[in-house]
């Protein structure tokens, strides 16, 4: 799992076998030992509402991800467009971004052609 923090955002991107680990109901997790100050911890996991949450501290960070989005999302893989929430915080609003690696998914699944229905018509 890699994992972006950059201001009032917070982009996590995992591979396909994390991706297969989740969806069997695993607990994804990264740590980092920053020697004195202790362990910075955040987990991934699927929950069966509607909404990402994020739940814990600064040093342990959970965020639970709606099962039935992730699955919507595995099942249009490989794409670019993984998911997006505005998570609401007490200060200020956080956007959350989750995304399966594309290049990951292309060597898993193939390359997904499009149906005719898809297609774009240029006349």
């Amino acid at each position: 799992m890699k994992i972006q923090i950059q201001s009032q955002s917070l982009r996590l991107r995992i591979d396909e076998s994390e991706l297969a680990r989740l969806l069997a109901g695993e607990v994804l997790e990264n740590q980092t030992w920053l020697g004195t100050p202790g362990v910075l911890s955040q987990r991934l996991q699927l929950h069966d509402t509607v909404e990402a949450l994020l739940d814990g501290d600064a040093h342990t960070l959970t965020v639970k991800l709606p099962r039935e989005d992730v699955l919507a999302l595995q099942a249009r893989l490989p794409c670019r467009d993984g998911l997006s929430f505005a998570l609401h915080t007490q200060a200020q609003p956080l956007q959350l971004q989750f995304d399966v690696d594309v290049r990951d998914s292309v060597r898993q699944r193939g390359v997904q052609r499009r149906s005719s229905a898809d297609a774009v018509s240029l006349s």
